[in-house]
Protein backbone atom coordinates (compact mmCIF):
# COMPACT_ATOMS: atom_id res chain seq x y z
CA UNK A 1 0.00 0.00 0.00
CA UNK A 2 1.20 3.45 -1.02
CA UNK A 3 2.48 6.02 1.97
CA UNK A 4 1.28 8.48 -0.41
CA UNK A 5 -2.00 6.79 0.02
CA UNK A 6 -2.56 6.85 3.60
CA UNK A 7 -5.01 9.43 5.39
CA UNK A 8 -3.92 12.01 7.86
CA UNK A 9 -5.40 11.43 11.09
CA UNK A 10 -7.60 14.66 11.64
CA UNK A 11 -7.03 15.13 15.60
CA UNK A 12 -3.41 14.36 15.49
CA UNK A 13 -0.94 16.98 15.68
CA UNK A 14 1.84 14.29 13.76
CA UNK A 15 0.49 12.41 11.13
CA UNK A 16 -1.47 8.68 12.01
CA UNK A 17 -1.93 6.39 8.66
CA UNK A 18 -4.43 4.51 8.29
CA UNK A 19 -1.90 1.77 6.19
CA UNK A 20 1.12 2.27 8.77
CA UNK A 21 -0.03 -1.32 10.85
CA UNK A 22 0.30 -2.64 6.53
CA UNK A 23 3.90 -1.19 6.07
CA UNK A 24 4.64 -2.76 9.91
CA UNK A 25 3.26 -6.07 9.57
CA UNK A 26 5.73 -6.09 6.30
CA UNK A 27 8.84 -5.44 8.62
CA UNK A 28 9.38 -8.22 10.97
CA UNK A 29 11.65 -6.32 13.49
CA UNK A 30 8.85 -4.34 14.25
CA UNK A 31 7.49 -7.04 16.47
CA UNK A 32 10.89 -7.18 18.55
CA UNK A 33 12.63 -3.61 19.03
CA UNK A 34 11.99 0.16 18.43
CA UNK A 35 14.25 0.53 15.46
CA UNK A 36 15.52 3.90 15.74
CA UNK A 37 19.00 3.00 13.98
CA UNK A 38 17.85 3.28 10.60
CA UNK A 39 20.26 5.89 9.49
CA UNK A 40 22.91 2.69 10.64
CA UNK A 41 20.54 -0.12 9.07
CA UNK A 42 17.34 -0.23 8.57
CA UNK A 43 15.05 -2.98 9.44
CA UNK A 44 14.51 -5.25 5.99
CA UNK A 45 10.56 -5.44 4.57
CA UNK A 46 9.90 -8.96 3.91
CA UNK A 47 10.07 -8.90 0.54
CA UNK A 48 13.53 -7.89 0.43
CA UNK A 49 14.21 -10.77 2.68
CA UNK A 50 12.04 -13.43 0.56
CA UNK A 51 14.16 -11.82 -2.36
CA UNK A 52 17.81 -12.93 -1.00
CA UNK A 53 16.22 -16.02 0.83
CA UNK A 54 14.94 -17.23 -2.74
CA UNK A 55 18.01 -16.97 -4.24
CA UNK A 56 20.08 -18.33 -1.96
CA UNK A 57 17.82 -21.72 -1.98
CA UNK A 58 18.28 -21.18 -5.60
CA UNK A 59 22.39 -21.42 -5.16
CA UNK A 60 21.96 -24.04 -2.82
CA UNK A 61 20.01 -26.43 -5.25
CA UNK A 62 21.56 -25.70 -8.63
CA UNK A 63 24.76 -23.40 -8.23
CA UNK A 64 25.90 -20.05 -7.56
CA UNK A 65 27.14 -19.43 -11.12
CA UNK A 66 23.83 -21.38 -12.44
CA UNK A 67 21.36 -19.65 -10.45
CA UNK A 68 22.86 -16.03 -11.30
CA UNK A 69 22.27 -16.84 -15.01
CA UNK A 70 18.57 -17.97 -13.99
CA UNK A 71 18.14 -14.68 -12.24
CA UNK A 72 20.05 -12.43 -14.59
CA UNK A 73 16.62 -10.46 -15.41
CA UNK A 74 15.75 -9.73 -12.08
CA UNK A 75 19.86 -8.46 -11.25
CA UNK A 76 19.35 -6.33 -14.10
CA UNK A 77 16.52 -4.94 -12.57
CA UNK A 78 18.29 -3.50 -9.72
CA UNK A 79 19.94 -1.25 -12.44
CA UNK A 80 16.35 0.07 -13.62
CA UNK A 81 14.99 0.69 -10.52
CA UNK A 82 17.60 2.18 -8.55
CA UNK A 83 18.24 4.80 -12.21
CA UNK A 84 14.37 5.35 -11.81
CA UNK A 85 14.92 6.28 -7.76
CA UNK A 86 17.70 8.79 -8.84
CA UNK A 87 16.82 10.12 -12.37
CA UNK A 88 19.32 8.31 -14.10
CA UNK A 89 19.94 5.18 -16.78
CA UNK A 90 20.64 2.28 -15.82
CA UNK A 91 24.00 2.16 -17.82
CA UNK A 92 25.09 5.29 -15.39
CA UNK A 93 24.53 2.63 -12.19
CA UNK A 94 27.21 0.28 -10.62
CA UNK A 95 26.97 -1.78 -7.94
CA UNK A 96 29.30 -1.90 -4.73
CA UNK A 97 29.75 -4.08 -1.80
CA UNK A 98 29.36 -0.55 0.33
CA UNK A 99 29.12 3.26 -0.47
CA UNK A 100 32.80 3.95 1.18
CA UNK A 101 33.75 1.16 -1.25
CA UNK A 102 32.21 3.00 -4.57
CA UNK A 103 33.61 5.71 -2.88
CA UNK A 104 36.92 5.34 -3.23
CA UNK A 105 37.04 3.36 -6.35
CA UNK A 106 35.30 6.83 -8.34
CA UNK A 107 38.07 8.75 -6.47
CA UNK A 108 40.64 6.61 -7.76
CA UNK A 109 39.75 7.13 -11.34
CA UNK A 110 40.64 10.76 -10.89
CA UNK A 111 44.64 11.09 -11.48
CA UNK A 112 45.37 13.47 -9.23
CA UNK A 113 48.75 15.50 -9.05
CA UNK A 114 50.66 16.98 -6.43
CA UNK A 115 48.93 20.82 -5.72
CA UNK A 116 45.69 19.79 -6.66
CA UNK A 117 42.48 21.03 -4.74
CA UNK A 118 39.86 19.10 -3.17
CA UNK A 119 37.05 21.24 -2.28
CA UNK A 120 34.73 19.75 0.38
CA UNK A 121 32.77 20.98 3.88
CA UNK A 122 33.20 21.01 7.04
CA UNK A 123 30.32 18.52 7.51
CA UNK A 124 32.18 15.22 5.28
CA UNK A 125 31.37 11.92 6.35
CA UNK A 126 34.44 10.68 8.52
CA UNK A 127 35.75 7.95 5.55
CA UNK A 128 36.05 10.57 2.70
CA UNK A 129 37.66 12.86 4.65
CA UNK A 130 40.36 9.91 5.34
CA UNK A 131 40.43 9.33 1.61
CA UNK A 132 40.95 12.95 0.81
CA UNK A 133 43.93 13.02 3.91
CA UNK A 134 44.86 9.36 2.30
CA UNK A 135 45.37 11.74 -1.46
CA UNK A 136 47.35 14.49 0.60
CA UNK A 137 50.04 11.91 2.57
CA UNK A 138 50.54 9.91 -1.20
CA UNK A 139 49.94 12.67 -3.95
CA UNK A 140 50.72 16.24 -2.12
CA UNK A 141 46.95 17.05 -3.01
CA UNK A 142 45.47 19.99 -0.91
CA UNK A 143 42.30 20.05 1.25
CA UNK A 144 40.27 23.26 1.00
CA UNK A 145 36.92 23.21 3.49
CA UNK A 146 34.90 25.86 3.11
CA UNK A 147 33.61 27.41 6.28
CA UNK A 148 29.47 27.17 7.55
CA UNK A 149 27.21 29.21 7.75
CA UNK A 150 26.24 30.73 12.01
CA UNK A 151 23.01 28.37 11.96
CA UNK A 152 25.02 25.21 10.61
CA UNK A 153 25.88 24.10 7.11
CA UNK A 154 28.35 25.27 4.28
CA UNK A 155 28.06 28.74 3.30
CA UNK A 156 28.04 28.01 -0.63
CA UNK A 157 28.18 31.36 -1.94
CA UNK A 158 31.87 31.08 0.01
CA UNK A 159 32.08 27.76 -1.45
CA UNK A 160 31.68 29.29 -4.78
CA UNK A 161 34.04 32.20 -4.32
CA UNK A 162 36.69 28.97 -3.35
CA UNK A 163 35.60 27.56 -6.31
CA UNK A 164 36.53 30.50 -8.36
CA UNK A 165 40.07 31.12 -6.36
CA UNK A 166 41.31 27.21 -6.36
CA UNK A 167 39.54 25.36 -9.46
CA UNK A 168 39.77 22.32 -7.44
CA UNK A 169 40.50 19.41 -9.39
CA UNK A 170 37.38 17.94 -7.27
CA UNK A 171 34.39 19.17 -5.74
CA UNK A 172 32.57 16.86 -2.78
CA UNK A 173 30.07 17.43 -0.77
CA UNK A 174 27.96 14.93 1.66
CA UNK A 175 24.58 15.26 1.53
CA UNK A 176 23.22 14.54 4.94
CA UNK A 177 26.99 13.68 7.35
CA UNK A 178 26.34 10.62 9.69
CA UNK A 179 26.56 12.66 12.78
CA UNK A 180 24.15 14.80 12.71
CA UNK A 181 20.89 15.90 10.68
CA UNK A 182 22.05 18.46 8.75
CA UNK A 183 20.64 18.16 5.16
CA UNK A 184 23.51 20.25 2.59
CA UNK A 185 22.43 21.73 -0.10
CA UNK A 186 24.29 19.76 -2.59
CA UNK A 187 22.03 21.04 -6.14
CA UNK A 188 23.18 25.04 -5.09
CA UNK A 189 27.01 23.42 -4.74
CA UNK A 190 26.03 21.54 -8.20
CA UNK A 191 24.91 24.68 -9.87
CA UNK A 192 28.49 26.54 -8.81
CA UNK A 193 30.68 23.12 -9.98
CA UNK A 194 28.78 23.58 -13.61
CA UNK A 195 29.07 27.49 -13.61
CA UNK A 196 32.86 26.48 -13.05
CA UNK A 197 33.11 23.25 -15.16
CA UNK A 198 34.21 21.27 -12.09
CA UNK A 199 33.96 17.83 -11.12
CA UNK A 200 31.31 17.21 -8.43
CA UNK A 201 31.16 13.64 -6.01
CA UNK A 202 28.20 13.55 -3.84
CA UNK A 203 28.26 10.91 -0.81
CA UNK A 204 24.16 10.24 -0.35
CA UNK A 205 25.02 7.36 1.77
CA UNK A 206 21.89 9.10 4.39
CA UNK A 207 19.61 10.29 1.74
CA UNK A 208 18.67 8.06 -0.49
CA UNK A 209 16.02 6.48 0.57
CA UNK A 210 14.67 9.28 3.10
CA UNK A 211 14.09 12.18 0.53
CA UNK A 212 14.26 12.44 -3.39
CA UNK A 213 17.00 12.23 -5.34
CA UNK A 214 17.70 13.61 -8.78
CA UNK A 215 21.30 13.56 -9.73
CA UNK A 216 20.54 16.07 -12.84
CA UNK A 217 19.28 18.43 -10.41
CA UNK A 218 22.12 18.30 -8.28
CA UNK A 219 24.33 18.39 -10.92
CA UNK A 220 27.22 15.55 -9.98
CA UNK A 221 29.46 13.75 -11.97
CA UNK A 222 29.53 11.13 -8.96
CA UNK A 223 27.23 10.07 -6.51
CA UNK A 224 27.85 7.54 -4.03
CA UNK A 225 24.73 5.53 -1.85
CA UNK A 226 24.18 2.76 0.46
CA UNK A 227 20.88 0.12 0.44
CA UNK A 228 21.16 -0.62 3.75
CA UNK A 229 20.30 2.29 5.37
CA UNK A 230 16.64 4.03 4.29
CA UNK A 231 16.58 2.25 1.69
CA UNK A 232 15.89 -1.17 4.16
CA UNK A 233 18.21 -3.19 1.77
CA UNK A 234 20.74 -5.86 3.05
CA UNK A 235 23.99 -5.35 4.50
CA UNK A 236 27.49 -5.21 2.35
CA UNK A 237 25.73 -2.95 -0.50
CA UNK A 238 26.06 0.57 -2.07
CA UNK A 239 25.73 1.93 -5.72
CA UNK A 240 27.76 4.50 -7.74
CA UNK A 241 26.14 6.95 -10.27
CA UNK A 242 28.33 7.87 -13.22
CA UNK A 243 27.37 10.96 -15.63
CA UNK A 244 27.76 10.30 -19.11
CA UNK A 245 29.91 13.31 -19.27
CA UNK A 246 32.26 11.12 -16.81
CA UNK A 247 32.08 8.28 -18.40
CA UNK A 248 32.50 9.90 -22.06
CA UNK A 249 35.78 11.86 -20.43
CA UNK A 250 37.54 8.39 -20.27
CA UNK A 251 38.14 8.27 -16.57
CA UNK A 252 38.31 4.47 -15.16
CA UNK A 253 38.94 3.19 -11.79
CA UNK A 254 42.92 2.74 -11.05
CA UNK A 255 42.27 -1.29 -10.84
CA UNK A 256 39.73 -2.18 -13.48
CA UNK A 257 38.84 -6.00 -13.43
CA UNK A 258 37.80 -8.40 -16.40
CA UNK A 259 34.04 -7.25 -15.32
CA UNK A 260 35.06 -3.52 -15.97
CA UNK A 261 37.23 -3.93 -19.30
CA UNK A 262 38.48 -6.22 -22.05
CA UNK A 263 41.85 -7.66 -22.59
CA UNK A 264 42.00 -6.95 -25.92
CA UNK A 265 45.66 -7.66 -26.75
CA UNK A 266 48.63 -8.52 -24.86
CA UNK A 267 49.74 -5.04 -23.77
CA UNK A 268 45.91 -3.08 -23.77
CA UNK A 269 42.36 -3.61 -22.65
CA UNK A 270 38.93 -1.58 -23.33
CA UNK A 271 36.89 -0.53 -20.51
CA UNK A 272 33.60 -0.94 -20.25
CA UNK A 273 31.68 2.28 -22.26
CA UNK A 274 29.36 1.78 -19.12
CA UNK A 275 29.75 2.50 -15.34
CA UNK A 276 30.40 -1.45 -15.41
CA UNK A 277 33.83 -0.20 -15.56
CA UNK A 278 33.13 0.45 -12.08
CA UNK A 279 32.46 -2.88 -10.92
CA UNK A 280 34.38 -5.99 -10.10
CA UNK A 281 33.61 -9.64 -11.54
CA UNK A 282 32.42 -11.09 -8.19
CA UNK A 283 28.88 -10.33 -7.12
CA UNK A 284 26.44 -11.09 -4.26
CA UNK A 285 23.46 -11.78 -6.17
CA UNK A 286 21.19 -12.62 -3.08
CA UNK A 287 22.08 -8.92 -2.23
CA UNK A 288 21.97 -7.50 -5.60
CA UNK A 289 18.64 -9.06 -5.81
CA UNK A 290 17.45 -7.64 -2.12
CA UNK A 291 19.13 -4.46 -3.09
CA UNK A 292 16.17 -4.45 -6.15
CA UNK A 293 13.52 -5.27 -3.76
CA UNK A 294 14.28 -2.54 -1.78
CA UNK A 295 14.71 0.00 -3.84
CA UNK A 296 10.95 -1.27 -5.67
CA UNK A 297 9.85 -1.13 -1.94
CA UNK A 298 10.47 2.02 -1.71
CA UNK A 299 9.30 3.44 -4.76
CA UNK A 300 5.85 1.67 -3.88
CA UNK A 301 5.91 3.03 -0.92
CA UNK A 302 6.49 6.42 -2.28
CA UNK A 303 9.54 8.79 -1.47
CA UNK A 304 7.73 11.87 -1.83
CA UNK A 305 5.83 10.96 1.19
CA UNK A 306 8.76 9.15 3.16
CA UNK A 307 10.37 12.26 2.94
CA UNK A 308 7.32 14.17 4.17
CA UNK A 309 7.20 11.63 7.34
CA UNK A 310 10.10 10.77 8.27
CA UNK A 311 11.97 13.83 8.82
CA UNK A 312 8.27 15.01 10.60
CA UNK A 313 9.13 12.13 13.22
CA UNK A 314 12.79 13.08 13.71
CA UNK A 315 11.49 16.67 14.43
CA UNK A 316 9.29 15.54 17.06
CA UNK A 317 11.67 13.26 18.50
CA UNK A 318 14.40 16.16 18.69
CA UNK A 319 12.32 18.65 19.82
CA UNK A 320 10.31 16.18 22.66
CA UNK A 321 14.47 15.42 23.56
CA UNK A 322 15.44 18.73 23.75
CA UNK A 323 13.23 19.78 26.02
CA UNK A 324 14.11 17.42 28.99
CA UNK A 325 16.27 18.63 31.63
CA UNK A 326 20.12 17.25 31.18
CA UNK A 327 19.42 16.60 27.55
CA UNK A 328 20.73 18.84 24.39
CA UNK A 329 19.76 18.20 20.62
CA UNK A 330 22.92 18.47 18.87
CA UNK A 331 21.36 19.38 15.20
CA UNK A 332 22.12 22.47 13.53
CA UNK A 333 20.96 23.97 10.33
CA UNK A 334 18.42 25.13 8.11
CA UNK A 335 16.91 21.88 6.97
CA UNK A 336 17.79 19.11 9.28
CA UNK A 337 16.21 15.19 8.01
CA UNK A 338 16.02 11.92 10.26
CA UNK A 339 19.25 11.70 12.37
CA UNK A 340 18.35 13.04 15.83
CA UNK A 341 21.50 13.64 17.86
CA UNK A 342 22.18 13.96 21.55
CA UNK A 343 24.09 14.90 24.29
CA UNK A 344 23.13 13.70 27.79
CA UNK A 345 24.72 14.71 30.91
CA UNK A 346 25.64 12.49 33.62
CA UNK A 347 26.77 9.60 31.20
CA UNK A 348 29.46 7.75 29.08
CA UNK A 349 28.70 6.71 25.64
CA UNK A 350 28.18 3.42 26.27
CA UNK A 351 26.47 2.66 29.36
CA UNK A 352 23.68 4.98 28.46
CA UNK A 353 23.76 3.09 24.75
CA UNK A 354 23.62 -0.22 26.88
CA UNK A 355 20.76 0.87 28.99
CA UNK A 356 18.55 1.81 25.72
CA UNK A 357 19.88 -1.80 24.01
CA UNK A 358 18.58 -3.51 27.46
CA UNK A 359 14.62 -1.64 26.75
CA UNK A 360 14.84 -2.76 23.27
CA UNK A 361 15.79 0.72 22.13
CA UNK A 362 18.19 0.70 18.89
CA UNK A 363 20.45 3.49 18.70
CA UNK A 364 23.82 4.52 17.54
CA UNK A 365 26.93 6.24 19.28
CA UNK A 366 28.56 9.17 17.45
CA UNK A 367 32.55 10.31 18.83
CA UNK A 368 34.92 13.41 18.22
CA UNK A 369 36.49 11.22 16.08
CA UNK A 370 33.69 10.76 13.39
CA UNK A 371 33.47 14.31 12.96
CA UNK A 372 36.12 16.56 14.35
CA UNK A 373 35.10 19.82 13.08
CA UNK A 374 31.54 19.44 13.99
CA UNK A 375 31.93 17.83 17.79
CA UNK A 376 34.67 20.62 18.09
CA UNK A 377 32.53 23.18 17.32
CA UNK A 378 29.71 21.81 19.74
CA UNK A 379 32.54 20.88 22.26
CA UNK A 380 30.72 17.47 22.87
CA UNK A 381 32.94 14.16 22.54
CA UNK A 382 30.24 11.47 21.69
CA UNK A 383 26.56 11.71 21.11
CA UNK A 384 23.44 9.35 20.85
CA UNK A 385 22.21 9.07 17.00
CA UNK A 386 18.40 8.15 16.94
CA UNK A 387 17.08 8.15 13.59
CA UNK A 388 13.43 6.96 12.75
CA UNK A 389 11.88 6.26 9.22
CA UNK A 390 8.45 6.19 8.52
CA UNK A 391 7.33 2.73 9.46
CA UNK A 392 7.64 4.08 13.12
CA UNK A 393 5.27 5.67 15.43
CA UNK A 394 4.27 8.67 17.08
CA UNK A 395 4.01 5.55 20.01
CA UNK A 396 7.48 5.27 19.58
CA UNK A 397 8.81 8.48 19.91
CA UNK A 398 7.03 8.80 23.16
CA UNK A 399 8.28 5.15 24.58
CA UNK A 400 12.17 6.68 23.65
CA UNK A 401 11.53 10.37 24.84
CA UNK A 402 10.32 8.45 28.38
CA UNK A 403 13.18 5.78 28.34
CA UNK A 404 15.63 9.07 27.70
CA UNK A 405 14.11 10.76 30.73
CA UNK A 406 13.95 8.47 32.86
CA UNK A 407 17.85 6.95 32.38
CA UNK A 408 19.06 10.75 32.44
CA UNK A 409 16.69 11.48 36.06
CA UNK A 410 18.55 8.75 37.75
CA UNK A 411 21.90 10.07 36.68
Amino acid sequence: MLLSDMREHSSATAPEWESLSALRADTPGCEHVIHFNNAGCGLLAAPVLQAMQDHLDLEARIGGYEAAAAHADEVREFYAELAALIGSGPDNIAFAGSATHAYATALSAIPFQRGDVILTTRNDFISNQLAFLSLRRRFGVEIVHAPDLPEGGVDVDAMALLMKEHRPRLVAATHIPTNSGLVQPVAEIGRHCREFDLLYLVDACQSVGQYPIDVEEIGCDLLTGTCRKFLRGPRGSGFLFVSDRFLRAGYEPLFIDMHGADWTAPGDYQPSRTASRFEEWEFPYATVLGCAAAVRYAREVGVEAISRRTPDLARRLRNDLDALPGVRALDRGNQLGALVTIAVDGWEAAPFKAALDARSINSALSFRWFAQFDFGDKDVDWCLRLSPHYYNTEDEIAEVVAAVAELRAAR
